[in-house]
């Protein structure tokens, strides 16, 4: 057992620290470099889509009133904001849409967390690609390592958004990195954000769940920031009496904390969504779908449709009469009927208040019941249908599994990134942002990456 298992946590906030604040992009293999780019891409076509939702508008104006140094760029917008009230409002964008990444070891979405707070911290600094791009693993892996600590019951149990609150850890450590704090200024950065996390799971399919992504953002900035200062903070956050641990979770489990993920890297476990909802139920509709495509199934030939889950996905997405575009995304049983009804998924305009009432999608939607199970991983589902002559089907799908194919991923990124980009910024903007984050390690100054993110 490592050394940190062996004191029951002591050294723990200090030795994360340590190990994020070493890493260099010489570090980093050219394979997790390009996950690392693919979220960058991800999470910026995410922020330009979220840019005009209500939700964005309402913090924009609310920033813009409060006033400061216009320092940093806002997605999709002609504004400018100083570098925390960017990150607050480009946060909450990017995860406007519910459509962007997750990686199950926090769990939660990792890049929103982190990119909006270093994205505008680097156009402060005026920071380079490859400084940016390092800083970002560093808080990544970071994050998805206090993640592994405090789960299952930070989130499954107590009811935390992890994006909320081990995504706050992810953005100071990123910022403290990209500001290259000393070993005693990285600590702090991680404790003044970790006093600050905060953001519930009872607040899904409302205006908050976007909220929180900004906030950890927020926070992740400000904490780097301050500590730069020399505002203090415990050198021991996670692991102390009274610690973010012990007040968080009922696990505590520090001899993860320096475990060695899968391929090495916990950036290599990201996984990307391609319906744009709550990704507990990404794997109704995948299932769904294939047996739309498999057997030809039509919504007037089902009868009942049974879909068996891990328990916890009845905490999370389980809205089961959902009124609003916004609920939708969190409603199991509208996400399989979709999925049998051939619905677009992916596309935004999916989720509104027109599709989410329409008298046949209801129908059906009230014919999905829904079993759920322990021991499972809550990215699976299994569909058992019921045909109006009788015959039944099944058919199974795990959303949990990351892609093997690296080049493949990033070609299917380009193409959502376009469908998203596109219709705000224009094919020449989106096409050159394209090209700048393929080659983001080599970008001298990302402001000028930036300045194409806004109108």
């Amino acid at each position: 057992m490592n050394a940190i298992a062996d004191n029951n946590g002591a050294g723990l906030t200090r030795r994360l620290a340590e190990q994020a604040r070493a890493l260099t992009l010489a570090d980093i293999p050219e394979e997790t470099r390009a996950w690392a780019r693919q979220c960058i891409l991800d999470a910026i076509a995410c922020g330009i889509a979220g840019a005009s939702d209500e939700l964005t508008e309402i913090l924009l104006a609310e920033m813009v009133e409060q006033g400061g140094h216009e320092g940093a760029a806002v997605f999709g917008h002609t504004e400018r904001l100083p570098a925390a009230s960017a990150a607050l409002v480009n946060g909450a964008a990017a995860h406007a849409l519910d459509f962007d990444d997750v990686n199950l070891a926090m769990p939660g979405h990792p890049s929103v967390a982190i990119l909006p707070a270093l994205l505008a911290l680097a156009e402060e600094t005026g920071a380079s690609g490859a400084d940016v791009l390092t800083a970002f693993v560093a808080g990544y892996e970071l994050q998805c390592r206090v993640g592994r600590v405090l789960s299952p019951g930070h989130y499954d149990v107590l009811g935390f958004h992890a994006t909320a609150t081990i995504g706050s850890f992810g953005a100071a450590a990123a910022c403290a990195h990209l500001l290259k704090l000393d070993a005693a200024q990285f600590v702090a950065a991680l404790g003044i954000a970790g006093t600050q996390a905060a953001g519930l799971k009872s607040m899904f399919g409302t205006m908050c769940k976007p909220l929180h992504a900004g906030k950890a953002a927020y926070h992740g900035l400000m904490g780097a920031k301050l500590a730069k200062r020399g505002f203090t903070s415990r050198d021991d956050v996670i692991e102390c009496g009274q610690g973010f641990g012990s007040t968080h979770s009922p696990d505590f489990h520090p001899d993860r904390a320096l475990e060695t993920p899968v391929n090495g890297w916990y950036m290599r476990s990201n996984l990307f969504k391609y319906h744009a909802a709550c990704y507990m139920v990404h794997s109704s509709i995948e299932a769904a779908r294939a047996l739309r495509e498999k057997h030809g199934v039509t919504p007037d030939r089902v009868d009942k449709i049974r879909v068996s889950l891990d328990e916890s996905c009845d905490r999370i997405c389980n809205i089961p009469a959902p009124k609003t575009g916004l609920e939708a995304k969190f409603s199991l049983r509208l996400a399989t009927a979709m999925g049998l009804s051939g619905i677009d998924t992916g596309r935004l305009s999916t989720y509104s208040e027109e599709v989410a009432t329409e008298q046949g999608l209801v129908k059906l939607r009230d014919k999905v019941e829904l079993d759920f199970k322990t021991g499972i991983p809550n990215t699976f589902a299994e569909i058992d249908l019921l045909l109006t002559d009788g015959t039944r089907l099944n058919t199974k799908y795990d959303a949990g599994l990351p892609s093997t194919d690296t080049e493949d991923q990033g070609r299917r990124l380009e193409t959502k990134f376009a469908g998203l980009v596109d219709p705000v910024l224009g094919s020449n903007r989106c096409a050159e942002l394209i090209s700048q984050i393929r080659a983001f390690e080599s970008l001298p100054d990302v402001r000028g990456l930036m300045a194409l993110t806004a109108r």
